[in-house]
């Protein structure tokens, strides 16, 4: 919930043309909370073993907090299934601009956040939490005005048409391209490991991903804080692993005979 906003109201393309000022306050909060954020060892890690190994690793991820960005992931090997918070593009269709890494905040004074507390915005009143006003919220002839159009950014390229996050929202595809530049990257030779970092396997087409790579040759490696609920990764054999812990205290032991000392690389890790 958001300003007691059901955030799968606020995640769709017709929440932003109903109302695109609404749907910016709320992204712009979670823009800045990203950014109040810092990668932990366990992004550098992987950024890091993503350098040594080249074209021989790929990260496949669903995060879109830009945590791996910010830990200098190379971008070739980060694959982005559901877009990024820090990713802006135009929301015409017709235009195909896009910035990939705008970490500006505000992204626009009429976006800027002053607390970290939603509920002291005044630009905008809480919804109310009933059925009738939620209907009345996803009725697509109700608009609403949080903040004038004029205001909004809007795209550098074609000058008309606002720019929105580069999130993939409800009601709308993976992108295509990534999807198949995996797909490609999958098939074309054996796979050693698949690493199951952080996740309950449970989203699909990300949790395919396991046993697509298991049918190539992979070996499942699974480093997660809770070992209850695997989903796809819950059938492991004789040749894979399960490590419970924390992410950012096991990725840099487990590929400390590849990257080194992860304290030796001089970066500054957070507790994300």
């Amino acid at each position: 919930m958001w300003r007691n906003y059901q955030a799968t109201t606020l995640a769709t393309p017709e929440a932003f043309k109903r109302d695109p000022g609404l749907v910016w306050l709320f992204y712009s909060y979670r823009r800045h909370m990203a950014l109040q954020a810092q990668p932990n060892s366990g992004h550098f890690a992987l950024a890091e073993l993503a350098r040594r190994k080249g074209e021989g690793f790929w990260c496949l991820t669903q995060n879109i907090d830009g945590l791996s960005q910010r830990a200098h992931h190379p971008p070739s090997s980060l694959k982005l299934l559901h877009g990024s918070l820090f990713t802006i593009k135009c929301a015409d269709q017709t235009c195909n601009y896009t910035d990939q890494s705008n970490f500006s905040d505000p992204i626009a004074p009429c976006l800027t956040i002053t607390s970290p507390d939603p509920s002291s915005d005044t630009r905008l009143a809480a919804s109310s939490n009933s059925m009738s006003a939620r209907i009345a919220y996803m009725d697509p002839n109700k608009s609403t005005t949080s903040i004038p159009i004029s205001e909004l950014p809007h795209c550098p390229s074609c000058q008309t048409g606002l720019l929105r996050p580069g999130v993939v929202w409800f009601g709308e595809p993976l992108p295509e391209d990534t999807l198949d530049e995996i797909d490609e990257w999958i098939f074309k030779d054996k796979i050693d490991i698949v690493l199951v970092i952080g996740t309950t396997a449970t989203v699909y087409p990300a949790a395919s991903y396991v046993n697509v790579a298991r049918a190539q040759g992979a070996r499942v490696v699974v480093v997660n804080m809770d070992v209850e609920d695997l989903g796809a990764t819950g059938s492991l054999g004789a040749r894979d692993f399960l490590f419970q812990g924390d992410a950012a205290e096991l990725l840099p032991k487990l590929f400390e005979n590849v990257i080194g000392d992860i304290s030796e690389l001089g970066v500054e890790t957070g507790s994300s």
